[in-house]
Order: structure tokens, then sequence, then C-alpha cells
């Protein structure tokens, strides 16, 4: 499998930290988010990568020069502009679809927030959405969040939900609803590359609802049972440092 891992982002919620540096290369335990998000992509074997960039863009490729990219094949898609996290596959969506024989092998590809941290189970990921054959497998949680994604009991997508049940927006009709938290990893087929027609900066989620509702089969990989933490606040980057001291960390 190839991977992109989205390192473009500003940062804002952990300034001061990010005023000299991309968000990628803040520290957690003596290295970076973006050290231990390649990390986990080795452990599964993944050795060709694509890193969109923006902010402080120049120390993040600096950065990987001087660790001679971890050993990876990496790829650099920069962002003049934040395309967010639609906008940044679709801009980076020559490096996969290049490969003639990954195109069609249906080969799929991991998308990974730089700001997670977790222990989740990629290759039981991919085999998950090899079997559905899905255009999008998004790991999902039974965890409090203030946006939920809906699934009906075959763990399709059908919706969103932002806030309370009023605010919920159903795109495929379900008799029984589950709203799960998005873990910010998911798998992608390469057909649905060919399938991002919005345009400019765009959220991914809003392509796979619009999927969703075309009958697309967009679907959620259960990931309860793995350690996982969002570390773009100070509060989550000291939580997961006691963490890693308490081993928490195991794979589950």
């Amino acid at each position: 499998m190839k991977a992109m891992i989205f390192a473009a982002g500003l940062g804002t919620r952990l300034r001061p930290l990010t005023n000299d540096r991309p968000k990628a290369l803040v520290e957690l335990d003596g290295r970076t988010l973006l050290e231990i998000a390649l990390a986990r992509l080795r452990d599964f074997d993944i050795r060709e990568v694509v890193i969109n960039v923006h902010h402080f863009a120049d120390n993040l490729i600096a950065y990987l020069k001087a660790h001679d990219n971890f050993g990876m094949r990496i790829g650099v898609s920069r962002e003049e502009v934040l395309l967010d996290t639609g906008g940044g596959l679709k801009n980076a969506a020559h490096f996969f679809l290049a490969d003639s024989r990954a195109v069609e092998a249906d080969e799929p590809i991991v998308v990974h927030n730089v700001d997670v941290l977790s222990t989740i189970d990629l290759e039981r990921m991919a085999k998950a959405h090899t079997a559905n054959k899905a255009l999008a497998t998004l790991a999902v949680q039974d965890r409090k969040t203030s946006r939920y994604l809906l699934f009906d009991e075959r763990m399709r997508l059908c919706g969103r939900r932002i806030g309370d049940e009023a605010t919920a927006e159903v795109v495929r009709p379900s008799r029984q609803v589950q709203p799960l938290a998005f873990a910010g990893i998911h798998l992608v087929s390469p057909r649905l590359l060919t399938k991002l027609t919005e345009d400019g900066s765009f959220s991914i989620i809003m392509s796979y609802l619009r999927l969703a509702h075309a009958e697309e089969t967009i679907v959620g990989f259960r990931a309860d049972e793995y350690y996982w933490r969002d570390l773009g606040r100070h509060d989550d980057l000291k939580q997961a440092a006691k963490d890693l001291k308490e081993q928490r960390l195991a794979k589950g």
C-alpha cells in the first residue's frame, strides 16, 4: 500500500509551538508527530508516502531531507492555499494515479492525519476494505465528539450530525442509524480520486456524503478496541506523553 499524510494545517490550537514550525514538527516524547506517523506506516510495510505541506513548508521539507526521508520514498504536495482534506487529496491524486499497476489492482491508499496517534490495525482495516469492495473505509469509534458520522446496520455511511440530533443530515435513508466518531484515518480506492468532482478547498467528508447519496460504497471500520488520541491540543499532547510512559500504546 501507499499512503498520504495530511500535514498542511496551521496548527492554531498548538500555538505557540507552531509559531515557528508546522504542526507536523511538534514533538511528543522526543519525536516529531511526522516521525511517529511515518513509523506507524512503516510498521505495516508502507514505504511510499505523499505529504501535503503549507504552513512552514520549507521547514518540513528540510527536516525530511536531513533525515533521509526516514528510509522511505516520500513525495511532497505543496499547497499555496490550504485545500482542506478533500482538496488536499485531489491535489495529490497524480502521485497515486501515475502507478497504473496499483490503480488496476485497486490497491487501497492509507490517508492519515499527522496529528493522530493510534494503534489501529491498518492491515485488518485493509482486508475489510477489500472484502467490501469499498470506495472508502473510515476508521470510526463510539466516543463523544461534536461531529458524528451516521452509519446504518451494515456500516454504510448514511449521514452526519453536528451538535444535537436536530442537525442530522441524512444522505441514505436507514431504519437504524448509529452515530460514530471519525478517527482521522481512512483507506481509499484509487477509483475515489477520479470521483472527487469538487474544486478548490473542500472537506473529504463532503465528498463521502455526496458519494454515499449516490449509492457508492463508503463504509465504517469499527476501531473501538484500539488506542486513539487526537494530538491537536496541548492537553492531548500531555496525555499522550503520559500514556506512552504508562505503555498504554500496546497494539490492540
